[in-house]
């Protein structure tokens, strides 16, 4: 020990106010130690205040064993030196243990059954403590109500808090309290009764405007979130990193690139773009704004990486169609040993049917590494990830395993199966969605109308669509009218798709007119063929399909002048689309074509060749072989 250490510790030996201060200044668990050790070699370590100073810095540092060392030491324990050890049980979620300690409580006042309650994570739970405390007559205070209110989840539940609130005479004076009210109000989107809290506040702070603003943002009210904005600003209160995030946010939702420029310029004027929350929200603005590039200028820019801005910068990619550059970050992510969140490997996951088989079996093998399998949202990814390689069995495999299913898992292999070529299956797991208890919704619904029209199944389709609004409360849409359609044409009922077309309350978009025109095709009805592709090309220029079908048409029937014609006005007018590409994996490269292109690897020709050389000479013989044997 240093000399002017060993000195004050000799002027000090008595001084209880000394080593209080010295033991609250700790910052690190070896200093912790060795000031612990002095109290115990002058024997102030029984003291019940030095004791619970170190029983609270000891769980601070993580070392719950030494907390409860100096817990069961202090002889004269207090009300204060229980609860410091019940908070310390409840934070390591040792409930159980927390419980039986509480039941042993020589005296209980209201931090205990604070303590108590938020160690509950659910609300009935924390609720059922909560009354248990009024029956022991027990005045719960504001941060009872603000701890009760953070686990509230339905609306009725908030509104029988706040009026229990009220009758006990706890006003909104208590800022914490208010702004518990006003986030758990807008997180249900009740917005009139989040403002109604706030105006009803007697005084309220940053985090009061930035959970109302952050409320609007969450219930679609983005307008008033920057009303609220301009208002916070007018009454001079300072905005801080969430409120500009929150902001943005609210830009971002309303796809608004110019007043999300203007927000972005305040943020860098006070120093905000440096922070992740804010740099984050700036990516997602301009991702959904279609500016991808400067995305990826801020991105570039930002000093610190963290979990949130790389999940913002690789959905902004997954969402703009670039899963390849999502890819490369994802990977350089972990080599900067950033751990990846759910929210990351179901981004990936949307990103790998674009890529080999290979990769979406090494990113399910990567989910049950990181032991995110039985995440609803991995989970349901990976169902979707499978249904789109086609690879049907791994998804219902993925699917039955799932611990718990919410609607979106259910329409995805529902989804899955019908576009598969499995309506038959894609029905039954419907009825058995419905055997559990579960409401469909306008997805559930298309899903099922489209396995109707591929399946085959036109009555019991019609009877679903006819009976959407009456049995399910759901009024039918553009998508539901659509699959309608294609189920007619596929059921050769021409006249009444027409039908469908003229008298449904939604304009008729080009996949309908797609759908009617191969019927036309398929039935040979020429004029109502040049009709119909006439409409599509007004309503998607850049479709290649009526040329097509029309040039097929002209050819069939000899109508040469005509398929000219056809052929130039379709190189005219989609000249300029982008040209398709395919792609094929070999070994650990993945190489891109159109059609016609000599696919080369360097200087080297693609071995595919020679197999398919193989394969024709082969298929050559045998035709050759059949033939002499048929004597044709």
């Amino acid at each position: 020990m240093y000399p002017f250490v060993q000195r004050v510790y000799k002027y000090h030996t008595h001084s209880l106010s000394f080593y209080s201060r010295l033991i609250t200044r700790c910052f690190s668990f070896t200093s912790l130690q060795i000031h612990h050790g002095k109290l115990i070699k002058i024997g102030f370590n029984k003291n019940t205040f030095l004791g619970n100073c170190c029983i609270d810095l000891y769980s601070k540092f993580g070392t719950k064993i030494d907390a409860f060392k100096v817990f069961d030491e202090i002889p004269y324990k207090n009300v204060v030196s229980w609860n410091i050890w019940l908070k310390v049980l409840v934070q390591s979620g040792d409930l159980h243990s927390a419980r039986q300690l509480f039941d042993e409580m020589p005296d209980r006042d209201v931090v205990s059954w604070n303590s108590m309650i938020s160690g509950y994570g659910l609300f009935e739970n924390a609720l059922g403590v909560f009354l248990e405390m009024q029956k022991y007559g027990i005045t719960p205070n504001g941060y009872t109500y603000s701890i009760l209110v953070s686990y509230v989840e339905f609306a009725f539940h908030g509104k029988e808090i706040h009026g229990n609130m009220l009758r006990n005479g706890v006003d909104l004076s208590n800022v914490v309290v208010g702004n518990s009210l006003i986030d758990v109000y807008g997180k249900l989107g009740l917005v009139d009764y989040a403002t109604a809290v706030f105006l009803a506040m007697e005084t309220v702070d940053v985090i009061s405007w930035n959970s109302l603003i952050s409320s609007c943002c969450k219930s679609g009210y983005e307008d008033t979130a920057l009303s609220y904005f301009s208002l916070m600003r007018a009454c001079r209160y300072s905005p801080d990193e969430f409120t500009m995030s929150s902001v943005l946010i609210g830009c971002s939702n309303l796809r608004s690139l110019e007043k999300g420029k203007q927000i972005l310029c305040l943020c860098i004027k006070m120093g905000f773009l440096c922070n992740t929350i804010v740099s984050s929200a700036a990516i997602d603005l301009f991702s959904n704004c279609n500016s991808i590039e400067d995305s990826a200028r801020i991105f570039k820019y930002s000093n610190i990486w963290d979990i949130a801005l790389c999940n913002s910068m690789i959905s902004s990619y997954a969402l703009n169609n670039f899963e390849e550059n999502a890819l490369r970050l994802f990977v350089l992510t972990l080599r900067k040993n950033i751990r990846p969140t759910e929210f990351t490997l179901s981004c990936i996951l949307s990103c790998t049917t674009t890529f080999p088989v290979d990769l979406g079996i090494q990113a399910h093998s990567l989910v049950i590494k990181l032991g995110f399998v039985s995440d609803p949202v991995v989970s349901t990814s990976l169902v979707d990830m499978y249904c789109k390689y086609g690879l049907i069995d791994s998804a219902t495999n993925t699917f039955n395993d799932l611990l718990t299913r919410d609607l979106i898992s259910w329409n995805t292999i529902i989804f899955g199966l019908a576009i598969n070529g499995e309506p038959t299956k894609s029905l039954s797991l419907y009825y058995e969605l419905l055997e559990l208890g579960g409401q469909p919704d306008r997805i559930t619904l298309t899903a099922l109308l489209l396995a109707c029209s591929y399946g085959g199944f036109f009555d019991e389709g019609i009877s679903i669509f006819s009976s959407m609004e009456e049995e399910y409360g759901i009024t039918p849409g553009i998508e539901h009218y659509t699959c309608v359609v294609g189920m007619m044409t596929r059921a050769g009922k021409l006249k009444e798709a027409g039908d469908i077309l003229q008298n449904m309350p939604h304009e008729p978009n080009s996949e309908m007119w797609e759908s009617i025109l191969l019927a036309c095709d398929i039935y040979g009805d020429l004029k109502a063929t040049e009709k119909v592709a006439g409409k599509i090309m007004e309503l998607a220029p850049e479709s290649s399909l009526p040329y097509l079908v029309l040039a097929q048409v002209y050819e069939s029937r000899g109508r040469w002048e005509s398929l000219v014609r056809v052929r130039k006005e379709m190189k005219e007018r989609i000249e300029n689309k982008v040209a398709s590409y395919s792609w094929i994996s070999v070994r650990s490269s993945v190489i891109m074509f159109q059609a016609n292109q000599i696919l080369s690897c360097g200087s080297k020709e693609i071995g595919i060749y020679s197999t398919l050389r193989l394969l024709t000479e082969d298929t050559w013989d045998k035709s050759l072989c059949q033939s002499v044997a048929t004597g044709s």
